[in-house]
């Protein structure tokens, strides 16, 4: 479930873009099993499979697992391997349902799992790229922006582990004919890897970082209905203990510097939402959350010579405590125009506290804190069907206000590659609409496409984003970072019934996002993309079994994860104009699936 905007009113924590909600399915008491397998063209095998049911009178389960082996998308120009991009992953999904009583129910969910890889897959753009390669005889690589080749000296690795549980607990009383739940929740996490930055193949500029994150929280809330009114009401709790380490091994080994920090973290948020039905058509939403958030940091800048390795740092240079609150009201009106329309009217508040710099890098520069950010949003939209629910509509426009924006500046260094600078840039508005539709064309033929434009400008600047040293109309003319003006896309889904076979079922999508900024200063960009991803399945009128040939991105188009800007010199070695950093996403992939019910 995604969902746009500030959201954290009813659940988590309070967040100012947007959240990305996952909910694992319940363990059921009918006996169930599946599995998935699937392989494409480029090597890349995976097998996930399911079994649920009953495992006493009062307790269900269900174990899902899934492995992955990636061989690689790519080739390293720098030494011939055409499996860069591997990968090993796998998780255990264990969960259960106990049945407490008539009234009440508790849910646990676990999960464990592990990756396994090659570093990112960076390719350098740069002007002088080509010749630097040509001088340790790399000379047949194409670096331009319409190219999956890479040419590098340290294809990296990166590891990462996670551990989980999650406890539900909902008791239903009679209290407003309501409901009481209770999330506890408990995260162990730990990455760690290697990348070649400079991403070329001579040793100029490689990264090592490490990240241990340990999380608790929990959410206590109460669902109930008086009269015209829902009521939900919550307090959250959050605490978390964060590790960072960075170290920068630059010009072959010749300077190495390392740092980062500790940071304690502690969120904590009491809520409550009131839908009104004021009559038969329409419906007034009323919600308050009231967040506080409090952060203690440790920090070693990474520079030379401060004792920092790649598992700790002795002493840091810089410690501090501060925490940031706020009150982030929520105001809707829901018209149901008929039982297939409907039309609303939010406007909503979101919060994001401030923070620190564990990557700071420039000298004379504080890792912090930063000011928190508030965002202002209101939206106006409209949901309908039309001929009978064949064709439906959903349709909105929105405009939100940011004050404070927070964010990670990085500027090419030449003494440490890429200097980080977290700060509040601007005050910003965004502005935009959406439009999708889903129409029933026959009976058989199903179309899907969706419009999007957003549009951005800054209203007051306080930092100099061009680097021209003032701040002046160069940088209000700058984009937003990661605002793609236009994204379209258009899906059709076809069944054909094969006799007493099985059926058919072909699906073709089509989507386009615009060129956007990714960097402050707009010097790195990300690519327009044109995506074109299909699949035909073949499920048979009996039996148990779907077999589907698929593809992803049947254009070969070239992707950005980012485009951050290198230093023209770093140290005593020129790189040239328009050096990057710049990881890039595969290409097209073609593979079968089966799915299996058992």
């Amino acid at each position: 479930e995604v969902l746009r905007g500030p959201q954290g009113l009813l659940f988590g924590r309070n967040v100012t873009g947007g959240a990305v909600v996952v909910k694992t399915a319940k363990p059921t008491e009918e006996f169930m099993s599946k599995v998935r397998f699937s392989t494409t063209a480029q090597q890349e095998t995976n097998l996930a499979g399911t079994v649920s049911g009953q495992i006493s009178d009062k307790v269900n389960g269900r174990l899902t697992a899934y492995y992955s082996d990636d061989k690689g998308w790519f080739e390293n120009k720098a030494n011939g391997n055409d499996n860069l991009g591997a990968s090993t992953t796998w998780f255990v999904r264990p969960s259960f349902t106990v049945d407490i009583g008539e009234s009440a129910d508790l849910i646990v969910r676990l999960e464990s799992g592990h990756v396994d890889a090659d570093g990112p897959i960076g390719q350098n753009r740069g002007d002088f790229s080509q010749a630097i390669a040509a001088s340790v005889g790399v000379t047949d690589w194409d670096n331009s922006e319409n190219s999956f080749e890479v040419a590098i000296d340290n294809e990296g690795w990166a590891e990462t582990d996670w551990n989980q549980a999650i406890a539900e607990y909902n008791q239903d009383v009679a209290f407003g004919n309501g409901t009481i739940t209770n999330i506890l929740a408990w995260r162990d996490y730990e990455t760690a890897g290697e990348g070649d930055i400079d991403s070329l193949p001579v040793h100029l500029f490689h990264s090592y970082s490490l990240i241990d994150q340990d999380q608790l929280s929990n959410e206590l809330r109460y669902s109930g209905r008086f009269g015209n009114t829902s009521v939900t009401s919550g307090v959250y709790w959050f605490t978390q203990d964060l590790k960072y380490i960075e170290e920068r091994n630059l010009l072959g080994g010749a300077l190495v510097m390392a740092g980062g920090g500790v940071q304690d973290h502690t969120a904590k948020g009491v809520f409550t939402q009131a839908d009104i039905d004021l009559n038969e058509s329409w419906v007034l939403t009323l919600g308050g959350r009231y967040s506080s958030e409090e952060k203690s940091a440790d920090i070693a800048s990474i520079i030379p010579g401060n004792g920092c390795d790649r598992d700790a740092c002795p002493a840091y240079d810089f410690s501090d405590t501060e925490s940031w609150s706020a009150f982030t009201p929520k105001l809707g009106m829901q018209w149901l125009l008929s039982d297939s329309a409907q039309a609303y009217a939010v406007w909503t508040k979101g919060f994001r506290s401030g923070g620190y710099n564990m990557r700071n890098t420039a000298f004379g520069e504080s890792p912090g804190p930063t000011d928190q950010e508030e965002q202002n949003s209101f939206e106006i939209g409209a949901k309908t069907q039309w001929l009978g629910g064949r064709v439906k509509t959903n349709m909105a426009v929105f405009h939100n206000t940011i004050d404070d924006m927070q964010r990670e500046v990085n500027l090419p260094s030449e003494t440490a590659g890429v200097a980080q600078l977290i700060r509040n840039t601007a005050n910003a508005t965004i502005r935009g609409a959406e439009f999708e539709m889903m129409a029933g064309l026959t009976d058989s033929l199903l179309m899907t496409m969706n419009l999007g434009y957003v549009d951005g400008e800054y209203d007051d600047i306080w930092l100099d984003l061009t680097g021209d040293g003032v701040v002046d109309g160069a940088d209000y003319d700058l984009e937003i970072p990661r605002l793609a003006p236009w994204t379209y896309g258009v899906g059709l889904v076809h069944d054909l019934q094969l006799g007493s076979w099985g059926a058919l079922t072909s699906r073709i999508n089509y989507n386009h996002r615009d060129a956007s900024a990714y960097t402050d200063n707009n010097a790195g960009m990300l690519s327009e993309v044109e995506m074109v991803d299909f699949s035909i399945g073949f499920t048979p009128d009996s039996g148990s079994y779907r077999l589907a040939l698929f593809g992803k991105n049947m254009l070969d188009e070239v992707s950005e994860g980012n485009d951050t800007q290198l230093p023209g010199m770093l140290g005593p070695v020129t790189l040239g104009p328009n050096s990057t950093f710049t990881p890039i996403n595969r290409g097209r992939i073609v593979g079968i699936e089966l799915n299996y019910d058992i």
